[in-house]
């Protein structure tokens, strides 16, 4: 095997890729803009919808309560709702957003209370809505205010202390280290981000090399070169892991300095918070992912030429690469989804394995041994797809298919 002959091919393909727009897009572009956005964007705008949520007074209709004058007269002096006149179509007009919830009480509330009974009182809500839920946690809030100050008033005119209601406190600590916080809460982000942004900066490289040249009939050219198939294919393949690891590691700093220059930015984050996230991400635990997205990035790479040779051209390589993409998001998102742990059996399973430990070296946490088993069986992945590549380059009918 010829190294000089590689990299004859690598440079002249390098050269050809840097010169297509589609190419730099999304191997620099992309990755480059698309975390900002993602990270800040996105987390300013969900701060500032929940914060005008938080601060306005939803309309809550009440429904029944002329019995009970106190209640409703302490209702309706709360500040953090807006109760309106009961109509029968309450259903219709929470699921239309026109009012955001609707509580019940039922007939004869106080007296009730005052014999002792247990009435319910029930709240309508638009479940998932966010300011429906706004408004449920405050009409809950203020009827569990309503029984304490009841159960207070009937143990103090038995000559009890009314701390009885509340015997004890409760209070939270966090004993977990920043880094554990916030790889618990973020950690899955980057990864998934990462290996996503990785197909992606190898696709339209992978397409280009290979169906692109058929399209444009320079494939014939290539091969009447005094240069080996073999030769041709890996420098091709170089090429493309180029692209694909380039935008890895774009969007790899991006993130990093998104995290440590926007930090009390994201999501709202409270300045105590902010020195959480600043304590977090550590360039250790950055490069650790890198090396351990590095053998999905071959497996990518060379999956994708595999792949888009087979087309015929660029719009059928895109028509069979879109399931490709199907798989490989899949088992990044299930790496998200709380309750899936790294175990023995998921270290074996690409794209999942690298997501699930990139998320616990996040969290500070290096699990050694799955990370070996990972990392190995990455690079057996990567190398068959490799070997897959090269056949498929030294197939002619696929090479001319027509």
């Amino acid at each position: 095997m010829s190294l000089r002959n590689i990299g004859i091919v690598y440079r002249k393909e390098l050269t050809d890729s840097l010169r297509d727009r589609r190419t730099l897009i999304s191997m620099i572009v992309v990755p480059l803009v698309l975390m900002p956005v993602t990270t800040i964007g996105i987390g300013v705008l969900t701060a500032k919808i929940i914060g005008q949520a938080m601060k306005e007074a939803p309309l809550v209709m009440a429904l029944g309560g002329e019995d009970s004058p106190g209640v409703m007269e302490k209702l309706r002096r709360l500040k953090t709702i807006h109760v309106v006149p009961a109509r029968p179509d309450f259903a219709n007009l929470i699921s239309d957003k026109k009012i955001r919830a609707a509580v019940e009480i039922p007939k004869g509330f106080e007296e009730a209370m005052g014999r002792g009974e247990l009435p319910t009182v029930q709240i309508d809500i638009y479940q998932g809505e966010l300011r429906s839920t706004i408004a449920a946690q405050r009409l809950e809030q203020f009827f569990r205010g309503l029984r304490d100050a009841e159960v207070r008033e009937r143990l103090v005119a038995r000559g009890l202390s009314g701390s009885l209601v509340k015997p004890f406190e409760i209070t939270e600590k966090n004993v977990a280290s920043p880094e554990k916080v916030f790889g618990n809460t973020f950690g899955a982000l980057l990864p998934y981000l990462v290996i996503v942004l990785c197909l992606t900066g190898a696709m339209y490289p992978a397409i280009d090399l290979t169906a692109g040249e058929k399209e444009r009939g320079t494939i014939e050219t290539i091969l009447c070169s005094p240069v080996g198939r073999t030769h041709l294919v890996l420098g091709k393949f170089l090429m493309v892991l180029t692209a694909s690891l380039a935008t890895s590691a774009l969007a790899t700093s991006s993130m990093a300095a998104t995290f440590l220059g926007a930090r009390e930015v994201l999501a709202g984050l409270a300045r105590d918070q902010s020195n959480t996230l600043r304590a977090a991400v550590h360039p250790s635990a950055i490069l650790a992912i890198f090396l351990m997205v590095l053998p999905i990035a071959v497996l990518l790479s060379a999956g994708l030429l595999a792949i888009a040779l087979f087309a015929k051209s660029y719009k059928e390589a895109q028509s069979y690469i879109s399931p490709l993409m199907l798989l490989v998001i899949l088992p990044a998102v299930v790496a998200v989804l709380p309750g899936v742990e790294l175990n023995a059996r998921l270290a074996l399973v690409p794209v999942l394995n690298t997501s699930l430990v990139a998320k616990e070296i996040m969290t500070g946490t290096y699990h050694w041994k799955y990370m070996a088993l990972i990392f190995a069986s990455s690079c057996v992945y990567a190398a068959a797809a490799i070997f897959l590549a090269v056949k498929m380059f030294q197939r002619e009918d696929v090479l001319f298919r027509t």
